[in-house]
Protein backbone atom coordinates (compact mmCIF):
# COMPACT_ATOMS: atom_id res chain seq x y z
CA UNK A 1 0.00 0.00 0.00
CA UNK A 2 1.70 4.25 -1.15
CA UNK A 3 1.99 6.00 1.54
CA UNK A 4 -0.79 8.19 -0.46
CA UNK A 5 -3.57 5.09 0.02
CA UNK A 6 -2.92 5.11 3.81
CA UNK A 7 -3.28 8.54 4.32
CA UNK A 8 -6.56 8.93 2.22
CA UNK A 9 -7.75 6.07 4.46
CA UNK A 10 -6.64 7.68 7.74
CA UNK A 11 -8.39 10.99 6.37
CA UNK A 12 -11.42 8.96 5.84
CA UNK A 13 -11.75 7.58 9.54
CA UNK A 14 -11.54 11.11 10.65
CA UNK A 15 -7.72 11.71 10.89
CA UNK A 16 -7.72 15.56 10.66
CA UNK A 17 -3.52 15.74 10.56
CA UNK A 18 -4.10 13.46 7.55
CA UNK A 19 -4.53 16.05 5.42
CA UNK A 20 -1.18 18.03 6.23
CA UNK A 21 0.24 14.99 5.31
CA UNK A 22 -1.05 14.03 2.15
CA UNK A 23 -0.04 17.48 0.80
CA UNK A 24 3.74 17.54 1.02
CA UNK A 25 3.57 13.75 -0.81
CA UNK A 26 1.03 14.80 -4.42
CA UNK A 27 1.92 18.15 -4.53
CA UNK A 28 4.82 17.71 -6.24
CA UNK A 29 3.46 15.36 -8.82
CA UNK A 30 0.45 17.60 -8.77
CA UNK A 31 2.29 21.31 -9.68
CA UNK A 32 4.27 19.25 -12.31
CA UNK A 33 1.05 17.82 -14.06
CA UNK A 34 -0.28 21.65 -13.72
CA UNK A 35 2.91 23.15 -15.25
CA UNK A 36 2.51 20.62 -17.85
CA UNK A 37 -0.54 21.46 -18.93
CA UNK A 38 -0.12 25.05 -17.89
CA UNK A 39 2.46 25.04 -20.82
CA UNK A 40 -0.16 23.86 -23.65
CA UNK A 41 -2.28 26.90 -23.03
CA UNK A 42 -2.28 30.47 -24.60
CA UNK A 43 0.73 32.72 -23.22
CA UNK A 44 -1.73 35.40 -22.26
CA UNK A 45 -3.15 32.70 -19.80
CA UNK A 46 -3.51 34.45 -16.32
CA UNK A 47 -4.06 31.14 -14.52
CA UNK A 48 -0.95 30.13 -13.38
CA UNK A 49 0.09 26.33 -12.29
CA UNK A 50 0.39 26.99 -9.03
CA UNK A 51 -2.93 28.60 -8.66
CA UNK A 52 -4.31 25.45 -10.54
CA UNK A 53 -2.91 23.08 -8.24
CA UNK A 54 -4.43 25.29 -5.31
CA UNK A 55 -7.60 25.89 -6.18
CA UNK A 56 -7.68 21.65 -7.51
CA UNK A 57 -6.51 21.06 -3.66
CA UNK A 58 -9.50 23.14 -2.14
CA UNK A 59 -11.96 21.16 -4.28
CA UNK A 60 -10.31 18.02 -3.68
CA UNK A 61 -9.80 18.53 0.05
CA UNK A 62 -13.05 20.94 1.19
CA UNK A 63 -15.51 18.65 1.47
CA UNK A 64 -15.56 16.21 4.30
CA UNK A 65 -17.59 13.92 3.14
CA UNK A 66 -15.55 12.52 0.49
CA UNK A 67 -14.41 9.26 0.34
CA UNK A 68 -11.19 8.05 -1.73
CA UNK A 69 -10.62 4.24 -3.02
CA UNK A 70 -6.64 4.94 -2.74
CA UNK A 71 -3.88 6.62 -5.00
CA UNK A 72 -6.04 6.29 -8.59
CA UNK A 73 -8.82 7.75 -7.45
CA UNK A 74 -7.06 10.85 -5.75
CA UNK A 75 -5.40 11.50 -9.15
CA UNK A 76 -8.64 11.02 -10.89
CA UNK A 77 -10.29 13.23 -8.83
CA UNK A 78 -7.90 15.55 -9.10
CA UNK A 79 -7.60 15.30 -13.01
CA UNK A 80 -11.27 16.35 -13.12
CA UNK A 81 -10.78 19.31 -10.61
CA UNK A 82 -8.21 20.61 -12.90
CA UNK A 83 -9.95 20.15 -15.67
CA UNK A 84 -13.38 21.94 -14.57
CA UNK A 85 -10.99 24.65 -13.22
CA UNK A 86 -9.24 25.10 -16.77
CA UNK A 87 -13.19 24.98 -18.60
CA UNK A 88 -14.32 27.66 -15.94
CA UNK A 89 -11.43 29.99 -17.09
CA UNK A 90 -12.40 29.36 -20.23
CA UNK A 91 -15.89 30.14 -19.65
CA UNK A 92 -15.22 33.24 -18.24
CA UNK A 93 -12.96 34.59 -20.69
CA UNK A 94 -15.54 33.94 -23.47
CA UNK A 95 -18.03 35.43 -21.86
CA UNK A 96 -16.14 38.34 -21.10
CA UNK A 97 -14.86 38.16 -24.99
CA UNK A 98 -18.72 38.05 -26.13
CA UNK A 99 -20.07 41.16 -24.30
CA UNK A 100 -19.69 40.83 -20.96
CA UNK A 101 -19.53 44.40 -19.68
CA UNK A 102 -18.00 45.72 -22.91
CA UNK A 103 -18.74 48.45 -25.35
CA UNK A 104 -19.67 47.35 -28.58
CA UNK A 105 -17.75 48.03 -31.90
CA UNK A 106 -18.58 48.58 -35.85
CA UNK A 107 -17.78 45.00 -36.86
CA UNK A 108 -16.04 46.85 -40.07
CA UNK A 109 -13.48 47.94 -37.48
CA UNK A 110 -12.69 44.70 -36.20
CA UNK A 111 -10.27 41.91 -37.51
CA UNK A 112 -10.94 38.54 -37.53
CA UNK A 113 -8.57 36.29 -35.79
CA UNK A 114 -8.24 32.67 -35.35
CA UNK A 115 -9.97 30.70 -32.72
CA UNK A 116 -8.78 31.33 -29.16
CA UNK A 117 -7.59 28.01 -27.26
CA UNK A 118 -10.91 28.63 -24.89
CA UNK A 119 -12.87 27.99 -27.89
CA UNK A 120 -10.98 24.81 -28.55
CA UNK A 121 -10.76 24.02 -25.11
CA UNK A 122 -14.86 23.94 -24.64
CA UNK A 123 -15.22 22.58 -27.60
CA UNK A 124 -13.29 19.49 -26.49
CA UNK A 125 -15.04 19.36 -23.33
CA UNK A 126 -18.56 19.08 -24.79
CA UNK A 127 -17.38 16.18 -26.83
CA UNK A 128 -15.59 14.47 -23.87
CA UNK A 129 -18.91 15.02 -21.87
CA UNK A 130 -20.71 13.22 -24.63
CA UNK A 131 -17.86 11.07 -25.35
CA UNK A 132 -17.92 9.65 -21.15
CA UNK A 133 -21.52 8.16 -21.94
CA UNK A 134 -19.60 5.93 -24.28
CA UNK A 135 -16.58 4.94 -22.59
CA UNK A 136 -16.15 6.45 -19.01
CA UNK A 137 -12.51 4.61 -18.29
CA UNK A 138 -11.64 5.75 -21.70
CA UNK A 139 -13.15 9.38 -21.00
CA UNK A 140 -11.07 9.27 -17.44
CA UNK A 141 -8.09 8.62 -19.57
CA UNK A 142 -8.26 11.61 -21.82
CA UNK A 143 -9.16 13.70 -19.06
CA UNK A 144 -5.26 12.22 -17.64
CA UNK A 145 -3.36 12.69 -20.59
CA UNK A 146 -4.69 16.19 -22.14
CA UNK A 147 -6.07 18.09 -19.66
CA UNK A 148 -3.89 16.85 -16.79
CA UNK A 149 -0.65 16.38 -19.16
CA UNK A 150 0.31 12.74 -17.91
CA UNK A 151 1.78 10.84 -20.42
CA UNK A 152 0.49 7.10 -21.62
CA UNK A 153 2.65 5.01 -19.02
CA UNK A 154 1.65 7.37 -15.95
CA UNK A 155 -2.03 7.48 -17.08
CA UNK A 156 -1.81 3.68 -17.61
CA UNK A 157 -0.46 3.08 -14.05
CA UNK A 158 -3.28 5.69 -12.51
CA UNK A 159 -6.37 3.78 -14.52
CA UNK A 160 -4.84 0.34 -13.93
CA UNK A 161 -4.84 -1.17 -17.50
CA UNK A 162 -1.39 -2.00 -19.25
CA UNK A 163 0.21 0.63 -21.40
CA UNK A 164 -1.13 -1.39 -24.84
CA UNK A 165 -4.40 -0.88 -23.70
CA UNK A 166 -3.82 3.11 -23.12
CA UNK A 167 -2.04 2.98 -26.83
CA UNK A 168 -5.14 1.45 -28.26
CA UNK A 169 -7.77 3.75 -25.99
CA UNK A 170 -5.83 7.08 -26.69
CA UNK A 171 -5.75 6.78 -30.33
CA UNK A 172 -9.41 6.00 -30.43
CA UNK A 173 -10.44 8.56 -28.18
CA UNK A 174 -8.46 10.94 -30.44
CA UNK A 175 -10.18 9.83 -32.99
CA UNK A 176 -13.72 9.91 -31.53
CA UNK A 177 -13.15 13.41 -30.46
CA UNK A 178 -11.99 14.30 -33.40
CA UNK A 179 -14.77 13.31 -35.34
CA UNK A 180 -17.20 14.90 -32.77
CA UNK A 181 -15.46 18.38 -32.94
CA UNK A 182 -15.13 18.34 -36.58
CA UNK A 183 -19.11 17.73 -36.89
CA UNK A 184 -18.97 14.40 -38.55
CA UNK A 185 -20.83 11.50 -37.24
CA UNK A 186 -19.32 9.05 -35.11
Amino acid sequence: MSDVTRILQSMESGDAKAADELLPLVYGELRKLAASKMANESPNQTLQPTALVHEAWLRLTGNENVKWNGRVHFFGAAAEAMRRILIDNARRKQALRHGGGQQRLDVDDIEVAAPAKEEELLAINDALEEFTKIGKQKAELVKLRYFVGLKVEESAEILGISVPTAVRWWNYSRAWLYQKIQGGKV
